[in-house]
């Protein structure tokens, strides 16, 4: 019997009451039910990380992939842990706290790009594929590379409890960068490059015991890195909207024989402090989860990135890194519970989601907002969901001035808003376009002024409307917000850098040294 026959005779016997939806989701292929939490940046208190993972077991999840990043107590490395991070007491104890509800928590351990963290420090700077960009090892620096993954890998292992290492192998765009790595592409190509490495990753996890798993976007690239690596591997198809084929030839995947789960999103490119597309992470819910299910994934793990992963150094000298700064960051996962439970709807029901339907009886349920009210929501919330980027709007019919218009509107409609429950969550929501209303005033100020017919005359007028942007109230706003969920001072700098455009432009324009603080 064929799935599309299964599934009408299933939907026949839930139709007359014979089984229940419960039960339904015993049929579903899909094993594992997950959520991936990034702490690389907006690293979360442990009471809150505990609570959030409460919510993932009273929903259904089995999963949670940790990148713990710089927050992960390294006994033999202690270099890499930043000043967020974790004891190890803590790690452990939360971990077993995750075995309690039935979460299997899986350790991720980018260990190929992304890997600044580790790679600032010039104990690893003979691991670098290039030395002043840090984001990459050199995959031929095969016992150096060994040695260190071992090293990381084991400590997870003494801490966790999973099958299951995920060793990150995304975007590794410094293949062939190195003299070495450039004569081996010469030679075998960069599919081989990254296969023969990851290869050699994927060995020392087995060697633990454990099955690897990896992000599928180079291997889908390079079909040929696929060839050699132990069977035990597992691949993560990361779709955030696109069509199957954008990152390369997902049939040759399909057909390799390797366990395949698959990952939306409820964070990604191109959301920043300044703009969520709810409506692009509504619909990738809605397309995917269905998509990954009738592929056979046997797994679906959501992603929530916090930033690109891409640093920007600062640099005391060429070579000496001072500090490193995430670009790319967005709103905390705080503002987006509601993002979260479409998700698990999505994963829990063998069916497509209905995304107004949903949205609509969320905002009754969770705030108490009427049919109307709710429509009014979701319009504000997916307002004119367009970037600026060196001045230009990503949809070219758009003005600044219409583009601000329709912030505003969004803004002003969710302040008429008046939610009887949950007051707080949908505080985020006024936050956020809050904050956007404000950066697209800023954002039209700094297009005058990057205009070619700007005169100086005028810098008193533009300075009189920069310093009437009150950021000192939102920033308050958003400590309060937030101050049970993240660290003080990783809240503080959040306001820092999310204002700091603002704060710089008028500094320059008043040039006034006594006065800058």
């Amino acid at each position: 019997m064929n799935r599309k026959c299964l599934l009408y005779i299933v939907c026949l016997l839930v139709l007359f009451g014979t089984i229940s939806k419960a039960q339904v989701r015993e049929t579903d292929p899909i094993a594992i039910k997950g959520f991936h939490l990034d702490l690389r940046i907006q690293v979360m208190t442990m009471p809150a990380l505990k609570a959030f993972v409460k919510k993932l077991s009273d929903n259904g999840m089995n999963t949670l992939v940790m990148e713990w990043e710089g927050t992960y107590p390294f006994k033999k490395h202690p270099l890499i842990p930043n000043r967020f991070a974790y004891t190890r007491e803590e790690v452990v104890g939360f971990i077993d706290y995750c075995s309690k509800l039935n979460i299997d928590v899986i350790p991720l351990q980018q260990s190929f790009g992304h890997v600044e963290y580790i790679l600032r420090h010039y104990r690893y700077k003979e691991l670098r594929e290039d030395q002043k960009d840090y984001s990459q090892v050199n995959p031929l620096k095969e016992d150096l590379d060994r040695q260190l993954f071992t090293d990381l890998y084991e400590d997870l292992v003494s801490t966790h409890h999973s099958d299951y290492i995920h060793i990150g192998g995304d975007e590794t765009y410094l293949l062939g960068h190195s003299e070495e790595s450039k004569e081996k592409v010469a030679a075998v190509g960069k599919g081989r490059l990254y296969g023969d490495y990851i290869k050699l990753l994927c060995d020392i996890v087995i060697s633990f015991g454990k099955r690897p798993v990896l992000w599928a976007d180079i291997a889908l690239k390079y079909p040929d890195a696929l060839k050699g690596l132990p069977k035990e591997t597992v691949f993560i198809d990361w779709n955030y909207g696109w069509d199957i084929n954008m990152l390369g030839d997902h049939e040759q995947l399909m057909q390799s024989g390797f366990e395949i789960w698959g990952s939306p999103a409820i964070r990604s490119h191109p959301d920043n402090y300044f703009l969520t597309q709810w409506e692009k992470h509504f619909n990738n819910i809605r397309d995917f989860v269905p998509i990954a299910r009738n592929f056979g994934y046997k797994g679906i793990i959501m992603t929530s990135w916090s930033t690109s992963g891409l640093y920007s150094t600062v640099l005391e000298t060429t070579r000496d890194i001072v500090d490193l700064y995430a670009i790319r960051r967005v709103y905390p996962i705080t503002g987006f519970n509601m993002l979260i439970d479409a998700y698990f709807q999505a994963v829990n029901l063998d069916e497509p989601l209905e995304v107004e339907d949903f949205i609509y009886g969320y905002a009754k349920d969770k705030y108490g907002l009427d049919q109307q009210q709710a429509m009014a929501f979701w319009d504000a919330l997916k307002a004119a969901p367009y970037e600026i980027n060196q001045g230009t709007i990503s949809k070219a019919s758009v003005s600044m001035d219409q583009l601000l218009d329709s912030a505003r509107i969004a803004a002003q409609m969710l302040r008429t808003l008046k939610p009887i429950k949950n007051k707080q969550e949908f505080a985020h929501y006024r936050l956020m376009a809050d904050i956007r209303e404000q950066y697209l005033t800023y954002m039209s100020l700094e297009m005058k002024v990057n205009a070619p017919s700007f005169k100086e005359e005028e810098i008193p007028e533009i300075l009189t409307q920069l310093n009437a942007l009150n950021t000192s109230r939102l920033e308050k706003r958003f400590k309060k917000l937030n101050k049970n969920a993240f660290f003080k001072a990783e809240l503080a700098l959040e306001n820092k850098l999310r204002n700091s455009k603002i704060n710089l432009l008028r500094q320059r324009l008043a040039r006034d040294k006594h006065n800058i603080k």
